[in-house]
């Protein structure tokens, strides 16, 4: 029997993290650049960035990465920290409520020090604006008192790096963007470059697998090395199981047929979204809070976490009417093409 999921949290293919990714996760996460694989142009600009804050003797200039879930941002600033020889301090954006919480982080952190703040977009605006003086001038503001008796009280910090990440660049506030230094964009990952993270990574936990049997997961990874990693340990078991425990391209393509994840990374919820598009509304466009009514997912799941793939893919398109398919998406789905719809 096929097996469905109903929430992104439950979507093998989902980018984000879940639960079960965590200590295979850190198990599987390069420590040095050369062992990173992919992202080469990031890579070569960082090592100069890095190379260069060594001879000086100086922390790194501030961090900004960004891109989809799922492409090692967090893994990179481990990286990073590992290659400049510092500790790292890891928190997100929701974790900081308070400036005062800022604070303790902040006065943890030794001389070149990492701070790693995931989802820096969602730092609300007063711990923003209390970190300009921390990244600018390594200085903290503390304000004693209240009304006409309120006094500023500076207190000076170690020199560090902070390392940002975020899915959202565009969410990040102008004065916020403009203090770091280097900002990277991660790209998605290409089948060939993925293949050679599932090699690596099955090498480490022992998985028994053949090239064309990695390069079959990589293909429907969605260019996302934490879904090709996720792939991998799905498909052992039905390795162990269902054949005698080598993953092969024949048993790759069996196990992901029976969890309903197709030739091109779709799964049936994606199928689902698309057919909505096509047999309800002739293709399109249709809006997209109508959209996330008819398959059962809130609206800015579908923006944030379907349609960057499909449209990825060429599989969707938006338009200031709403979603439409294309006639790419059509042909996936075996289905004939006979023209959007034209709304007056």
């Amino acid at each position: 029997m096929a097996i469905s999921y109903d929430s992104e949290n439950e979507r093998i293919i989902t980018p984000s993290r879940q639960q079960e990714d965590g200590v295979l996760d850190n198990a599987l996460r390069p420590k040095l650049l050369k062992e990173y694989l992919g992202q080469e142009k990031a890579k070569e600009n960082l090592s100069v960035f890095i190379d260069a804050a060594k001879l000086r003797e100086e922390p790194l200039d501030h961090v900004l990465l960004y891109g989809p879930p799922g492409l090692g941002k967090t893994t990179l600033a481990g990286v990073i920290a590992n290659e400049m020889g510092v500790n790292i301090r890891i928190t997100s954006g929701p974790a900081i409520e308070r400036a005062g919480d800022l604070a303790t982080l902040l006065s943890k952190l030794e001389e070149n020090d990492i701070l790693f703040i995931d989802e820096i977009h969602r730092l609300n605006r007063t711990v923003e604006e209390v970190l300009y003086p921390a990244m600018e001038d390594y200085a903290f503001d503390i304000i004693m008192g209240k009304g006409m008796g309120a006094n500023s009280l500076r207190i000076q910090l170690p020199k560090f790096t902070l390392i940002g990440a975020t899915t959202r660049a565009g969410q990040l506030s102008n004065p916020l963007r403009d203090r770091f230094g280097v900002l990277l964009r991660l790209e998605l990952y290409t089948p060939e470059e993925l293949t050679q993270i599932v090699l690596r990574s099955a090498n480490i936990l022992e998985i028994p697998i053949e090239q064309a049997g990695a390069f079959e997961l990589a293909r429907r990874a969605r260019g996302t090395p934490r879904i090709a990693n996720r792939l991998l340990r799905r498909v052992r078991d039905f390795a162990q199981v269902r054949a005698a425990g080598i993953i092969t391209a024949e048993v790759a393509n069996s196990a992901l047929l029976a969890l309903e994840i197709d030739e091109l990374g779709l799964d049936s919820i994606d199928r689902r979204m698309l057919l909505a598009i096509i047999q309800s509304f002739g293709g399109g466009p249709v809006g997209l809070d109508t959209l996330a009514a008819m398959i059962g997912e809130e609206s800015i799941t579908l923006e944030d976490v379907y349609e960057p793939y499909l449209m990825q893919i060429g599989f969707l398109t938006r338009t200031n009417r709403g979603r439409c398919a294309t006639e790419a998406a059509y042909k996936h789905l075996g289905l004939p093409f006979l023209g959007q719809q034209t709304l007056e």
